[in-house]
């Protein structure tokens, strides 16, 4: 079998598909959480062959799980925060799938798990150095991939509970009497305002992306236009600075 292809033995039975919408604020759809063994996740396929991509992500759909797919490291880059797990493989034809797990290890503590032909002892040394949290060498077999990402997946750090109340320099956010302050002086603040606030200042150090912040405040119920203006009122409630646009992607918490 050639190195470069993807040898999955597909599974007997298929796990029944729940309906997958986005968890609690507090997860934001990062891996923080411990799910169990028959939980569905979101999986991120970063690779280059198609046929290797579609094959795997057949098998991962048989078992409940949601699977996006992506065929470069640009792209890898832009869409991996939307997902609980990334499968990335190390040969990419934009950029070194080493450098895209740096890339994504320096944001965010998502779990990530090297599938490369790379399977020299160096190779596993330099992928776990560049924060992947599993290296599978191919061709491999797909219960085993199935018990690396479960293995991974119970490894993960819970998330930091959220604060009732979020004090950041003059800006204070009471998630209990849902009040902002700015200096002392009370802000008001429309429902979707105060919970697009909240949203961000619970996660400081996370770029939330657009489709997330949509899902996580306005439900089933939202246009892009929407979240603009809400986030333009708010900054002329607030400043400019505490909501931060990261062009392509979505919106940080700032410092004022």
């Amino acid at each position: 079998m050639n190195q470069r292809t993807l040898a999955v033995l597909e599974p007997h039975t298929a796990t029944a598909v729940a309906n997958a919408g986005f968890p609690p604020v507090e997860g934001l759809r990062t891996p923080h959480h411990t799910p169990a063994q028959s939980a569905l996740w979101r999986i991120l396929i970063v690779e280059s062959n198609s046929a290797d991509a579609e094959t795997l992500a057949r098998g991962l759909r048989r078992h409940g799980h949601e699977v996006d797919i992506v065929g470069t490291g640009s792209e890898a880059l832009r869409a991996y925060a939307d997902a609980d797990l990334v499968l990335l493989d190390l040969e990419l034809p934009d950029l070194d799938g080493l450098e895209v797990c740096r890339g994504i290890r320096a944001a965010h503590e998502i779990p990530v798990i090297a599938v490369t032909a790379r399977g020299s002892e160096l190779d596993r040394v330099l992928g776990l150095q560049a924060g992947a949290d599993d290296y599978l060498a191919k061709p491999y077999g797909f219960r085993e991939l199935m018990a690396r990402m479960e293995a991974v997946m119970r490894r993960s750090r819970p998330t930091r509970p959220v604060a009732a109340s979020i004090t950041c320099g003059a800006l204070r956010i009471d998630s209990g009497t849902r009040e902002v302050t700015l200096d002392g002086v009370p802000v008001e603040t429309t429902r979707k305002e105060f919970d697009m606030l909240y949203l961000l200042a619970s996660h400081p150090d996370t770029v939330i992306p657009r489709k997330m912040l949509m899902q996580q405040v306005w439900g089933d119920s939202w246009s892009r236009r929407t979240v603009d203006t809400h986030v333009s009122t708010l900054r002329n409630k607030i400043g400019a600075g505490w909501i931060i646009t990261i062009r392509g992607v979505g919106f940080r918490f700032g410092q004022g």
